[in-house]
């Protein structure tokens, strides 16, 4: 059987970009099966109840610094994003819409316009510039994630996670044990190695 790493996140998370970028330059061999589990974190706060650090100013200063920290620590390219937090809906639906081969190469650009170039990823132009990165069809990929089925599964993703007492992002699941934030990645890769 083989074991997986799952990996819960949402483009609006900084702490998901910053585990992302660490688990690529680990996982350069692709040794590590990571199944990527997107969820809309603004949802799964609302039916966990918790108040996210964007709307509580003390928290948002510290976490912008913890950011910058970790990405310095760990030679990421980084940039506090102005805008944040920035509606991440519409990307987050194209990530199920996408096809299998350009997954890798839409998230990155998603992750990389939120967090690496500041940019608005809720402006037109910039989702342009990531469809047309990302090599897809621009009316299709515009189609696709309006439809009511994919609405839904992305809803239902975020139900479903919550359900498994998931409550932010990013989340990876080993073995089904939870951990939680991107300063878990060592123990969730423990996991994965035992």
């Amino acid at each position: 059987m083989t074991k997986n790493l799952d990996f819960y996140f949402d483009f609006i998370s900084p702490y998901s970009y910053l585990a992302y970028k660490r688990l690529c330059s680990l996982n350069k061999d692709n040794i590590i099966n990571i199944n990527y589990k997107p969820i809309l974190l603004g949802g799964l706060h609302n039916l966990g109840k918790i108040t996210p650090p964007a709307f509580n100013q003390r928290k948002l200063k510290n976490m912008k610094n913890d950011c910058e920290l970790i990405a310095a620590k760990n030679n990421i390219e980084f940039k506090w994003n102005v805008k944040f937090p920035i509606n991440s809906l519409y990307l987050m639906r194209g990530y199920l819409v996408v096809d299998k081969n350009l997954k890798k190469k839409f998230f990155e650009n998603c992750f990389d316009a939120y967090w690496k170039d500041n940019l608005d990823i809720s402006d037109e132009e910039t989702v342009d510039n990531i469809i047309k990165k990302s090599d897809l069809n621009k009316k299709k990929f515009l189609d696709d994630i309006e439809k009511n089925d994919i609405k839904e599964m992305l809803k239902n993703l975020t139900s479903n996670a919550f359900e498994k007492d998931i409550f932010g992002a990013p989340t990876f699941v080993v073995n089904n044990r939870i951990f939680w934030g991107q300063d878990r990645l060592d123990y969730a890769l423990d996991e994965y190695n035992s």
